[in-house]
């Protein structure tokens, strides 16, 4: 009888650190480029050991994801059942764009300069194998707040609700075991029209006080919702379906740049799209989410992250 090989995750359960790399790579298109990346790939449990040695206490962490579009030339594993590119959203008002990228490294800890050197090294490896769409630096602003003046994931799943909300299970797909969806989007902040509203206006767009982070109630159903309401997802028989999310900051301020990367983490797809929908469009259709007047959504991607176990063993596929 064949034993099972355990299915190890990577650390999407890594705790919120003070700063954190968001980097969005396409791959080269030559076999080269894709042999090269997946050689990559299969040593960053490797490059994430090399670097987080240094402090340990650092909380250093990488997850890697995989887009829709190089997940077939990439592995030659069946896709995840739900892995797809993101669709745009658009609603009467403001439209969620689809943007590309085949990888995202999600580098996190409590030291800039470890992710860094992890980020040093890695293009070392990638060797011009691969093209930068986008780089972000996120950072801790005060008390988890974003630059709204509001605290920030409160909603997330705590304990053992983090894994049963994230992680993909062979119930749910026999081929996405130990893997999640990670969705992400760059918003930028229209901070002098927000900053033009009473805080009582604010907290009416949020759904939650400002000082104190105190839910508020929610609007009648075919009113005006939050932004708290409009992004909890309740499926017909009633349950609530979580989501990860690892927002930070970011942005320059000489430059006039102010903004939230928006990273979810969850085990049904569906769910966080949604949650956008809900947001783009509207519930009920035309009263969108009010936070979308004051946050500009410049990016939208999807990516499905694989276990450690899968990524372990790219190079040999």
């Amino acid at each position: 009888m064949s034993r099972r090989v355990p299915i190890e995750s990577q650390r999407i359960d890594a705790p919120l650190t003070s700063t954190a790399t968001f980097l969005v790579l396409s791959i080269n298109d030559s076999a080269d480029a894709v042999k090269t990346v997946r050689s990559a790939l299969a040593g960053i449990s490797g490059l994430t050991k090399n670097v987080a040695i240094r402090d340990l206490n650092a909380s250093f962490a990488c997850t890697v994801g995989i887009g829709s579009q190089v997940w077939d030339r990439l592995t030659s594993l069946q896709r995840p059942e739900e892995l797809h590119s993101f669709p745009e959203i658009k609603g009467k008002t403001h439209t969620a764009v689809s943007t590309p990228g085949d990888l995202l490294f999600h580098i996190r800890s409590e030291r800039r300069d470890l992710n860094f050197e992890f980020e040093r090294q890695l293009m070392e490896q990638l060797d011009g194998s691969v093209k930068v769409i986008d780089e972000t630096i996120g950072f801790r602003y005060f008390d988890v707040r974003d630059l709204l003046g509001f605290v920030d994931g409160t909603a997330n799943p705590v304990g053992a609700a983090i894994n049963d909300s994230i992680l993909v299970t062979e119930s749910d797909d026999a081929h996405g075991i130990g893997g999640s969806y990670v969705v992400i989007q760059k918003y930028l902040h229209d901070l002098k029209g927000w900053k033009s509203l009473t805080t009582e206006q604010q907290e009416s767009i949020i759904g939650r006080t400002k000082s104190d982070n105190m839910e508020l109630d929610d609007a009648p159903a075919d009113k005006q919702k939050s932004h708290k309401t409009l992004s909890t997802i309740v499926d017909e028989d009633g349950n609530e379906h979580d989501i990860l999310r690892d927002n930070m900051p970011f942005g320059s301020p000489s430059a006039g740049e102010f903004g939230t990367y928006f990273i979810g983490y969850t085990k049904k797809l569906w769910v966080l799209e949604k949650m956008l929908l809900r947001m783009f469009v509207g519930e009920p259709p035309g009263l969108h989410d009010k936070i979308l007047d004051y946050s500009r959504a410049v990016t939208g991607t999807t990516f499905f992250v694989p276990s450690a176990t899968v990524l372990d063993a790219l190079d040999s596929d």
